[in-house]
């Protein structure tokens, strides 16, 4: 049989590379197919083990994989190695071959193979650098890194080609010393994502990072539970306007807006750190009215009731939203309206909508489906108590007489009531534009005539899926 060459087995084996149940077997072929396979199972996915003894077989190749030096500093301090490890030299340098780190690798290497509980602080320390050093030297091509310890990487050998060469950084900015980013910042200047968790004030070391940066698109800020806008942050993340593209915020402590003017995506959490009266939240408010996001295509809103300065928002996004999502708990309807009309008004080109809205605002969703005619997915929540009825007819009828063609997804979530007569005038008007999934919340007032002329429909293939959803 004529022999593969070198590259199409590679081509073969990276094609497998998420299929480790086939990949193991073809370390046996030969040297050839494992020293193509062997990076292959270290550059990641050998991180994701949920057995056992494999996981202990990783960690204890981990530790033989210490070079002598660190093994004589950790038996000078009476720290035992596991009688585990292997002493010969290795086949493989195997750590070399990471793509991927993060700081619970080494939480679970001491905790599992050294018993920490044992272990004195200062002896844990002494380990934990030690294996830290082992894979800032030995990593020359790590992308994603995540951290969160008070070690100094930036000091220790190598930690110039281990940190150049990422593109996606997860921090936790309550464990690391704002000297170490400092020191970071120097060589870590071509990160694409960055995530950082427990923000609760500005980081000098942090900002310097984020400063540093030659082309970062793509931000997630989470809060601490302490309640300080972060003006330092806030500036810095500004600075980056040009490159910036995804923006994810976790608490509206820092308020990176009105200059983000690359920025395509937008997800904003607001879980209840911040009271509507409070001077965090009339600040943010007012940032987000004056805000102008030309290029913004994806709007994600949680927990804000805001809808008067959204709209202010997508009346200057320049009509190249493509998906809109808010969630609220309350809702001010008078200021809905307002929210409606803009969509209508300034987003021609939405496919996917998804917002709460109450009975008062049923006959405005007739402007959007006439003007936003790339319709593709709808889903309407409505504020409702446990015994109240939303009578749902002069809505469904506006679906039925003026849906764009393109709408295949429509999801109605509340406690919906509609008659006999417009439930199936709805779906006999799907007949123009076949609909993949209609959804409807809570059962209650679902009969089972509603139900059976439903199904009519799905069997003649009018309609993909008729669900009645748990509310």
């Amino acid at each position: 049989m004529t022999e593969l060459n070198i590259d199409c087995l590679n081509l073969i084996f990276k094609e497998l590379r998420t299929d480790r149940v086939s990949l193991y077997p073809c370390l046996l072929v030969n040297k050839t197919w494992c020293s193509l396979i062997v990076p292959i199972l270290w550059e990641k996915h050998s991180w994701c083990l949920y057995h056992e003894t494999s996981e202990k077989k990783l960690f204890n190749i981990i530790i033989s994989s210490l070079p002598s030096t660190s093994k004589q500093i950790l038996t000078d301090n009476n720290i035992n190695l596991p009688s585990t490890i292997i002493s010969k030299p290795l086949t493989f340098n195997y750590i070399s071959f990471c793509k991927f780190f993060e700081s619970e690798t080494i939480d679970k290497i001491i905790r599992k193979l050294f018993n920490d509980k044992k272990l004195k602080y200062n002896k844990r320390n002494l380990l934990e650098q030690e294996i830290y050093k082992l894979f800032v030297s030995e990593c020359n091509n790590i992308k994603e890194l995540e951290l969160h310890t008070s070690r100094p990487l930036p000091s220790f050998p190598g930690a110039l080609t281990f940190f150049s060469n990422i593109n996606k950084l997860t921090i936790k900015i309550d464990c690391i010393e704002p000297n170490t980013l400092h020191e970071m910042a120097k060589f870590c200047i071509y990160l694409n994502e960055l995530t950082v968790h427990n923000c609760s004030q500005d980081n000098s070391g942090l900002i310097s990072l984020i400063d540093a940066q030659k082309n970062l698109k793509i931000v997630s800020l989470y809060p601490h539970n302490k309640k300080k806008i972060c003006e330092g942050l806030r500036e810095a993340i500004g600075r980056k306007g040009g490159t910036i593209n995804n923006l994810c915020l976790y608490s509206i402590n820092i308020i990176p807006l009105i200059s983000l003017y690359s920025l395509e995506r937008l997800l904003i959490y607001n879980f209840e750190y911040y009271g509507g009266n409070s001077i965090e939240m009339k600040k943010f408010l007012q940032y987000l009215e004056v805000s102008k996001f030309p290029n913004l295509q994806f709007l994600n809103v949680l927990g804000l009731v805001c809808h008067k300065e959204l709209a202010m928002l997508i009346k200057n996004t320049e009509g190249n939203l493509l998906e809109i999502s808010i969630s609220s708990k309350r809702v001010k309807s008078v200021h809905v309206g307002i929210f409606i009309k803009s969509i209508a008004d300034n987003c021609p080109k939405i496919k996917n909508l998804s917002f709460r809205i109450t009975p008062e605002e049923f006959q405005l969703i007739k402007l959007i489906l006439l003007n936003c005619r790339n319709l593709v997915k709808i889903k309407l929540d409505t504020l409702y108590y446990e015994n109240d009825v939303i009578v749902g007819d002069e809505l469904l009828d506006d679906l039925a007489k003026f849906s764009p063609k393109s709408l295949t997804k429509l999801t109605l979530s509340g406690n919906w009531k509609f008659s006999i007569e417009i439930f199936e005038k709805f779906l006999e008007s799907c007949r123009e534009h076949n609909l993949i999934l209609f959804g409807i919340t809570n059962k209650t007032h679902i009969t089972e005539e509603h139900k059976t002329i439903a199904r009519k429909y799905v069997s003649e293939g009018v309609i993909n899926e008729f669900k009645i959803l748990c509310p």
